[in-house]
Protein backbone atom coordinates (compact mmCIF):
# COMPACT_ATOMS: atom_id res chain seq x y z
CA UNK A 1 0.00 0.00 0.00
CA UNK A 2 1.21 3.76 -0.69
CA UNK A 3 0.06 4.85 2.72
CA UNK A 4 1.03 1.79 4.34
CA UNK A 5 2.32 3.28 7.80
CA UNK A 6 6.12 2.58 8.97
CA UNK A 7 7.76 3.13 12.29
CA UNK A 8 10.89 3.58 10.68
CA UNK A 9 9.84 6.04 8.14
CA UNK A 10 7.10 8.21 9.31
CA UNK A 11 4.75 10.10 6.69
CA UNK A 12 6.14 13.60 5.37
CA UNK A 13 2.83 14.68 4.00
CA UNK A 14 3.38 17.49 1.11
CA UNK A 15 -0.49 18.82 0.14
CA UNK A 16 0.74 21.67 -1.60
CA UNK A 17 3.23 19.73 -3.81
CA UNK A 18 0.97 17.43 -4.63
CA UNK A 19 -1.47 19.20 -5.27
CA UNK A 20 0.34 21.14 -7.80
CA UNK A 21 1.69 18.55 -9.39
CA UNK A 22 -1.91 17.53 -10.64
CA UNK A 23 -2.89 20.49 -11.46
CA UNK A 24 0.28 20.50 -14.16
CA UNK A 25 -1.15 17.24 -15.23
CA UNK A 26 -4.37 18.39 -15.43
CA UNK A 27 -3.53 20.68 -18.06
CA UNK A 28 -1.55 18.24 -19.95
CA UNK A 29 -5.24 15.94 -19.90
CA UNK A 30 -6.70 19.29 -22.10
CA UNK A 31 -3.70 19.55 -24.42
CA UNK A 32 -3.89 15.56 -24.92
CA UNK A 33 -8.27 16.39 -25.46
CA UNK A 34 -7.08 19.80 -27.99
CA UNK A 35 -4.70 17.37 -29.95
CA UNK A 36 -7.52 14.79 -30.05
CA UNK A 37 -9.92 17.31 -31.47
CA UNK A 38 -7.03 17.89 -34.35
CA UNK A 39 -7.04 14.42 -35.20
CA UNK A 40 -9.99 13.72 -35.38
CA UNK A 41 -11.00 16.89 -37.36
CA UNK A 42 -8.14 16.21 -39.63
CA UNK A 43 -9.01 12.58 -39.78
CA UNK A 44 -5.80 11.67 -38.83
CA UNK A 45 -6.70 8.74 -36.41
CA UNK A 46 -6.44 5.50 -38.49
CA UNK A 47 -2.75 6.75 -39.58
CA UNK A 48 -0.51 4.38 -37.31
CA UNK A 49 -2.53 0.97 -37.87
CA UNK A 50 -0.43 -0.60 -35.03
CA UNK A 51 -0.36 0.09 -31.30
CA UNK A 52 3.43 -0.09 -29.73
CA UNK A 53 3.81 1.43 -26.27
CA UNK A 54 7.72 1.50 -26.61
CA UNK A 55 8.91 1.57 -30.24
CA UNK A 56 6.31 3.53 -31.17
CA UNK A 57 7.67 6.62 -29.54
CA UNK A 58 9.82 7.55 -32.27
CA UNK A 59 8.57 8.45 -35.82
CA UNK A 60 10.19 6.91 -39.19
CA UNK A 61 13.23 8.15 -38.92
CA UNK A 62 14.01 6.76 -42.73
CA UNK A 63 12.11 7.11 -46.12
CA UNK A 64 12.18 3.35 -46.17
CA UNK A 65 10.40 3.59 -42.68
CA UNK A 66 8.14 6.06 -43.87
CA UNK A 67 7.19 4.11 -46.93
CA UNK A 68 6.45 0.53 -44.87
CA UNK A 69 3.94 2.71 -43.07
CA UNK A 70 2.57 4.29 -45.44
CA UNK A 71 2.09 0.94 -46.97
CA UNK A 72 0.05 -0.48 -43.39
CA UNK A 73 -2.29 2.39 -44.11
CA UNK A 74 -2.67 1.10 -47.49
CA UNK A 75 -4.64 -1.74 -46.36
CA UNK A 76 -7.16 -0.24 -44.72
CA UNK A 77 -10.56 0.76 -45.69
CA UNK A 78 -10.12 4.51 -45.09
CA UNK A 79 -7.08 5.04 -47.60
CA UNK A 80 -9.07 2.42 -50.25
CA UNK A 81 -12.05 4.31 -49.82
CA UNK A 82 -11.29 7.75 -48.91
CA UNK A 83 -7.93 8.78 -49.61
CA UNK A 84 -7.09 6.48 -52.58
CA UNK A 85 -3.62 7.95 -54.66
CA UNK A 86 -3.31 10.41 -51.27
CA UNK A 87 0.62 11.25 -51.80
CA UNK A 88 3.44 10.10 -48.90
CA UNK A 89 3.50 13.78 -48.39
CA UNK A 90 0.02 13.98 -46.95
CA UNK A 91 0.30 10.72 -44.72
CA UNK A 92 3.09 12.26 -43.50
CA UNK A 93 1.05 15.03 -42.34
CA UNK A 94 -2.26 13.37 -40.67
CA UNK A 95 0.61 10.49 -39.22
CA UNK A 96 2.18 13.58 -37.26
CA UNK A 97 -1.38 14.44 -35.28
CA UNK A 98 -1.97 10.83 -34.43
CA UNK A 99 1.62 10.72 -33.22
CA UNK A 100 1.81 13.68 -31.55
CA UNK A 101 -1.66 13.00 -29.65
CA UNK A 102 -0.32 9.45 -28.45
CA UNK A 103 3.10 10.95 -27.20
CA UNK A 104 1.20 13.45 -25.28
CA UNK A 105 -0.84 10.48 -23.90
CA UNK A 106 2.71 8.32 -22.55
CA UNK A 107 3.56 12.21 -21.01
CA UNK A 108 0.22 12.53 -19.11
CA UNK A 109 1.41 8.52 -17.86
CA UNK A 110 4.90 9.59 -17.49
CA UNK A 111 3.87 12.70 -15.35
CA UNK A 112 1.69 10.63 -13.11
CA UNK A 113 4.09 7.51 -12.58
CA UNK A 114 7.14 9.10 -11.53
CA UNK A 115 6.40 11.62 -9.34
CA UNK A 116 3.49 9.04 -8.09
CA UNK A 117 6.91 7.09 -7.38
CA UNK A 118 8.83 9.27 -6.15
CA UNK A 119 6.17 11.18 -3.41
CA UNK A 120 5.69 7.63 -2.02
CA UNK A 121 9.41 6.63 -1.61
CA UNK A 122 9.21 9.79 0.22
CA UNK A 123 5.98 9.20 2.34
CA UNK A 124 4.96 12.46 0.99
CA UNK A 125 1.05 11.59 0.16
CA UNK A 126 -0.90 12.10 3.17
CA UNK A 127 -2.94 9.07 4.69
CA UNK A 128 -6.15 8.28 2.33
CA UNK A 129 -5.24 9.64 -0.26
CA UNK A 130 -2.73 6.98 -1.89
CA UNK A 131 -5.48 4.78 -3.05
CA UNK A 132 -7.19 7.67 -5.47
CA UNK A 133 -3.60 8.47 -6.76
CA UNK A 134 -2.81 5.10 -8.11
CA UNK A 135 -6.36 4.86 -9.53
CA UNK A 136 -5.65 8.34 -11.43
CA UNK A 137 -2.59 6.90 -12.27
CA UNK A 138 -4.37 3.55 -13.40
CA UNK A 139 -7.18 5.09 -15.29
CA UNK A 140 -4.16 6.41 -17.44
CA UNK A 141 -3.21 2.99 -18.58
CA UNK A 142 -7.14 2.21 -18.96
CA UNK A 143 -7.49 5.09 -21.31
CA UNK A 144 -4.09 4.16 -23.43
CA UNK A 145 -6.04 0.84 -23.42
CA UNK A 146 -9.63 2.32 -24.79
CA UNK A 147 -7.63 4.32 -27.50
CA UNK A 148 -6.51 1.33 -29.16
CA UNK A 149 -9.05 -0.21 -28.97
CA UNK A 150 -11.27 3.23 -30.90
CA UNK A 151 -8.78 2.91 -33.53
CA UNK A 152 -8.59 -0.55 -34.19
CA UNK A 153 -12.06 -0.81 -34.43
CA UNK A 154 -11.61 1.62 -37.97
CA UNK A 155 -8.88 -0.83 -39.40
CA UNK A 156 -10.96 -3.48 -40.90
CA UNK A 157 -14.41 -3.04 -42.04
CA UNK A 158 -15.12 1.09 -41.49
CA UNK A 159 -13.76 3.71 -42.80
CA UNK A 160 -13.73 5.38 -39.72
CA UNK A 161 -13.74 4.61 -35.68
CA UNK A 162 -16.86 3.82 -34.18
CA UNK A 163 -18.51 6.62 -32.37
CA UNK A 164 -19.55 4.50 -29.31
CA UNK A 165 -15.98 4.29 -28.56
CA UNK A 166 -14.75 7.24 -29.72
CA UNK A 167 -17.00 8.46 -27.04
CA UNK A 168 -15.70 6.28 -24.54
CA UNK A 169 -12.50 7.41 -24.90
CA UNK A 170 -13.29 11.24 -24.83
CA UNK A 171 -15.56 10.47 -21.58
CA UNK A 172 -12.59 8.27 -19.64
CA UNK A 173 -10.59 11.36 -20.77
CA UNK A 174 -12.67 13.93 -19.24
CA UNK A 175 -13.62 11.72 -15.96
CA UNK A 176 -9.70 11.54 -15.24
CA UNK A 177 -9.19 15.47 -15.48
CA UNK A 178 -12.46 15.91 -12.96
CA UNK A 179 -10.56 13.66 -10.64
CA UNK A 180 -7.45 15.14 -10.79
CA UNK A 181 -8.96 18.49 -10.49
CA UNK A 182 -11.11 17.18 -7.48
CA UNK A 183 -8.55 15.14 -5.76
CA UNK A 184 -6.30 18.96 -6.22
CA UNK A 185 -8.85 20.81 -4.62
CA UNK A 186 -8.71 17.93 -1.70
CA UNK A 187 -4.95 18.13 -0.95
CA UNK A 188 -5.17 21.82 -1.43
CA UNK A 189 -7.84 22.32 1.28
CA UNK A 190 -5.83 19.95 3.06
CA UNK A 191 -2.72 21.77 3.45
CA UNK A 192 -4.93 25.25 4.61
CA UNK A 193 -6.25 22.59 7.59
CA UNK A 194 -4.65 19.69 8.49
CA UNK A 195 -8.33 18.76 9.76
CA UNK A 196 -9.79 18.86 6.60
CA UNK A 197 -11.93 15.92 5.07
CA UNK A 198 -12.43 15.52 1.29
CA UNK A 199 -15.23 17.07 0.05
CA UNK A 200 -18.49 14.97 -1.13
CA UNK A 201 -20.82 14.64 -3.88
CA UNK A 202 -24.31 16.22 -3.59
CA UNK A 203 -27.47 15.07 -5.00
CA UNK A 204 -27.72 18.46 -6.40
CA UNK A 205 -24.34 17.82 -7.75
CA UNK A 206 -24.43 14.31 -9.12
CA UNK A 207 -28.08 15.62 -11.23
CA UNK A 208 -25.68 18.27 -12.42
CA UNK A 209 -23.05 15.82 -13.21
CA UNK A 210 -26.18 13.35 -14.92
CA UNK A 211 -26.81 15.94 -17.33
CA UNK A 212 -23.06 17.48 -18.13
CA UNK A 213 -22.48 13.47 -18.89
CA UNK A 214 -25.80 13.51 -21.43
CA UNK A 215 -24.31 16.73 -23.46
CA UNK A 216 -20.57 15.31 -23.61
CA UNK A 217 -21.80 11.98 -24.80
CA UNK A 218 -24.17 13.59 -27.27
CA UNK A 219 -21.21 15.80 -28.78
CA UNK A 220 -18.77 12.62 -28.57
CA UNK A 221 -21.28 11.28 -31.17
CA UNK A 222 -21.71 13.95 -33.38
CA UNK A 223 -17.72 14.05 -33.74
CA UNK A 224 -17.70 10.58 -34.41
CA UNK A 225 -20.53 10.72 -36.90
CA UNK A 226 -19.37 13.87 -38.30
CA UNK A 227 -22.63 15.53 -37.49
CA UNK A 228 -21.40 18.74 -37.37
CA UNK A 229 -21.95 19.07 -40.92
CA UNK A 230 -25.44 18.05 -41.57
CA UNK A 231 -26.24 22.05 -40.66
CA UNK A 232 -24.84 24.99 -41.04
CA UNK A 233 -27.47 27.47 -39.72
CA UNK A 234 -28.75 28.79 -36.27
CA UNK A 235 -30.93 28.18 -34.29
CA UNK A 236 -32.83 26.53 -37.08
CA UNK A 237 -31.03 23.32 -38.84
CA UNK A 238 -31.80 23.75 -42.52
CA UNK A 239 -34.99 26.17 -41.67
CA UNK A 240 -36.56 23.20 -39.56
CA UNK A 241 -36.60 23.36 -35.89
CA UNK A 242 -36.48 19.27 -36.01
CA UNK A 243 -34.50 18.44 -38.58
CA UNK A 244 -35.56 17.30 -42.26
CA UNK A 245 -33.95 13.46 -42.74
CA UNK A 246 -33.83 11.79 -39.80
CA UNK A 247 -33.94 7.81 -40.49
CA UNK A 248 -36.61 6.52 -37.69
CA UNK A 249 -37.01 3.09 -39.54
CA UNK A 250 -34.90 1.27 -37.32
CA UNK A 251 -36.37 2.38 -34.65
CA UNK A 252 -36.48 5.58 -32.19
CA UNK A 253 -33.22 3.75 -30.34
CA UNK A 254 -31.45 3.06 -33.62
CA UNK A 255 -32.38 6.88 -34.21
CA UNK A 256 -31.47 8.49 -31.08
CA UNK A 257 -27.73 6.55 -30.82
CA UNK A 258 -27.11 6.78 -34.31
CA UNK A 259 -28.54 9.32 -37.00
CA UNK A 260 -26.04 12.38 -37.04
CA UNK A 261 -29.38 14.43 -38.07
CA UNK A 262 -30.99 13.44 -35.01
CA UNK A 263 -27.93 13.58 -32.15
CA UNK A 264 -26.70 16.96 -33.86
CA UNK A 265 -30.39 18.45 -32.71
CA UNK A 266 -30.42 16.64 -29.44
CA UNK A 267 -26.60 17.83 -28.55
CA UNK A 268 -27.84 21.19 -29.88
CA UNK A 269 -30.86 21.84 -27.57
CA UNK A 270 -29.59 19.94 -24.25
CA UNK A 271 -26.94 22.36 -24.41
CA UNK A 272 -29.36 24.73 -22.83
CA UNK A 273 -30.33 21.86 -20.03
CA UNK A 274 -27.21 21.77 -19.22
CA UNK A 275 -26.50 25.38 -19.82
CA UNK A 276 -29.51 26.31 -17.18
CA UNK A 277 -27.89 23.17 -14.65
CA UNK A 278 -24.64 24.93 -14.34
CA UNK A 279 -26.15 28.35 -14.01
CA UNK A 280 -28.04 27.24 -11.18
CA UNK A 281 -24.60 26.05 -9.83
CA UNK A 282 -23.60 28.77 -10.19
CA UNK A 283 -25.83 30.55 -8.44
CA UNK A 284 -25.19 28.03 -5.46
CA UNK A 285 -21.94 29.29 -5.51
CA UNK A 286 -22.36 32.67 -5.39
CA UNK A 287 -24.88 32.13 -2.33
CA UNK A 288 -22.04 30.74 -0.33
CA UNK A 289 -19.99 33.44 -1.52
CA UNK A 290 -17.76 31.89 -3.84
CA UNK A 291 -18.60 34.68 -6.28
CA UNK A 292 -15.57 34.75 -8.03
CA UNK A 293 -15.73 30.83 -8.73
CA UNK A 294 -19.42 31.55 -9.56
CA UNK A 295 -18.06 34.10 -11.87
CA UNK A 296 -15.30 31.77 -13.75
CA UNK A 297 -17.86 29.25 -14.30
CA UNK A 298 -20.90 31.31 -16.10
CA UNK A 299 -17.79 33.01 -18.32
CA UNK A 300 -16.63 28.88 -19.36
CA UNK A 301 -20.11 28.26 -20.12
CA UNK A 302 -21.13 31.68 -21.94
CA UNK A 303 -17.90 30.38 -24.12
CA UNK A 304 -18.83 27.37 -24.56
CA UNK A 305 -22.11 28.16 -25.65
CA UNK A 306 -20.61 30.48 -28.28
CA UNK A 307 -18.28 28.31 -29.67
CA UNK A 308 -20.64 25.58 -30.36
CA UNK A 309 -22.74 28.04 -32.36
CA UNK A 310 -19.80 29.55 -34.40
CA UNK A 311 -18.83 26.03 -34.94
CA UNK A 312 -22.18 25.22 -36.63
CA UNK A 313 -22.64 28.59 -38.79
CA UNK A 314 -18.86 28.52 -40.18
CA UNK A 315 -19.38 24.85 -41.25
CA UNK A 316 -16.74 23.16 -38.78
CA UNK A 317 -14.04 25.72 -39.22
CA UNK A 318 -11.51 23.33 -37.51
CA UNK A 319 -9.94 25.81 -35.04
CA UNK A 320 -13.32 26.87 -34.05
CA UNK A 321 -14.38 22.98 -33.74
CA UNK A 322 -10.92 22.64 -31.83
CA UNK A 323 -11.35 25.40 -29.40
CA UNK A 324 -14.84 24.33 -28.44
CA UNK A 325 -14.01 21.09 -27.27
CA UNK A 326 -11.01 22.49 -25.81
CA UNK A 327 -13.64 24.61 -24.28
CA UNK A 328 -15.79 21.54 -23.26
CA UNK A 329 -13.09 20.23 -21.41
CA UNK A 330 -12.05 23.67 -19.58
CA UNK A 331 -15.65 23.26 -18.45
CA UNK A 332 -15.39 20.43 -17.12
CA UNK A 333 -12.47 20.97 -14.86
CA UNK A 334 -14.22 24.11 -13.72
CA UNK A 335 -17.27 22.61 -13.18
CA UNK A 336 -15.34 19.57 -11.09
CA UNK A 337 -14.03 22.88 -8.95
CA UNK A 338 -17.37 23.73 -8.09
CA UNK A 339 -19.05 21.14 -7.43
CA UNK A 340 -15.96 20.32 -4.86
CA UNK A 341 -16.60 24.23 -3.55
CA UNK A 342 -20.03 23.18 -3.08
CA UNK A 343 -18.97 19.43 -1.44
CA UNK A 344 -17.11 21.17 1.36
CA UNK A 345 -19.90 22.06 3.15
CA UNK A 346 -20.90 18.47 3.58
CA UNK A 347 -17.86 17.00 4.28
Amino acid sequence: MLNASSSARPLHPRPTALARWLWAVAILVIMVVAVGGITRLTESGLSITEWKPVSGVLPPLTEAGWQAEFEKYKQIPEYKEINLGMSLAAFKGIFFWEWLHRILGRLVGMALLVPLAWYAWRRAIPAGYGWRLFALAALVGLQGAIGWWMVASGLEYRTDVSHFRLATHLLTALFLLAGLVWTARDLALLARDPGARPARLTGAAIAVIAILIVQLLLGAWVAGLNAGYVASTWPLMNDHFVPEGIDWSGGTWLAVTNDPFLIHFLHRWWSWVAAGALLLLARSLARQGARREAGLLLLVVAAQMTLGILTVVTGVSMWIAVLHQVTGAILVATTAAALHRLGRATA
